[in-house]
């Protein structure tokens, strides 16, 4: 049986790093989110090569001066979600989920669609500009 939700701090005193420990999440998927989990994974990396890997509230996280989105596991789909979502554009309409909040943003990836690959790559790219945008206005203050 696969735990979703785990006590980060209890994760990370295993000793295992962020990255380790998303690699054991995707392993202990036996259906297709772990697939889709990977190839997200894949993306970011292919978007921003420095990303930083952190676990955080028991889900992996992706960082560039700030947090670009989250990994979340869910029954029927594999969710990122993005926490400024809603200041990035989204030329493409990736975001399909989190809609009526200010702030944050999502999208919910399904077994039977595929990933705009392009378009995602787009958005984590425009996420980590954003977060460098607000890191340099707080180091100017």
């Amino acid at each position: 049986m696969v735990t979703f939700f785990k006590n980060s701090a209890a994760d990370l005193a295993t000793g295992a790093t962020p990255s380790e420990l998303i690699d054991k999440r995707i392993a202990d998927l036996p259906d297709w989110r772990g697939g889709k989990l990977a190839q997200i994974r894949k993306l970011i990396h292919e978007a921003l090569p420095d990303v930083e890997e952190e676990w955080k509230w028991g889900k992996p996280v992706w960082s560039h001066n700030g947090i670009l989105c989250t990994g979340e596991v869910y029954k029927a789909a594999v969710k990122s979600t993005f926490p400024k979502g809603a200041s990035l554009e989204d030329p493409d309409h990736l975001f399909n989920a989190s809609l009526e909040g200010n702030v944050r943003r999502a999208i919910d990836f399904f077994e039977s669609e595929a990933i705009d690959e392009p378009a995602f790559k787009a958005l984590i790219q425009a996420a980590a500009m954003a977060n460098g945008e607000a890191a340099s206005k707080r180091a100017r203050k």
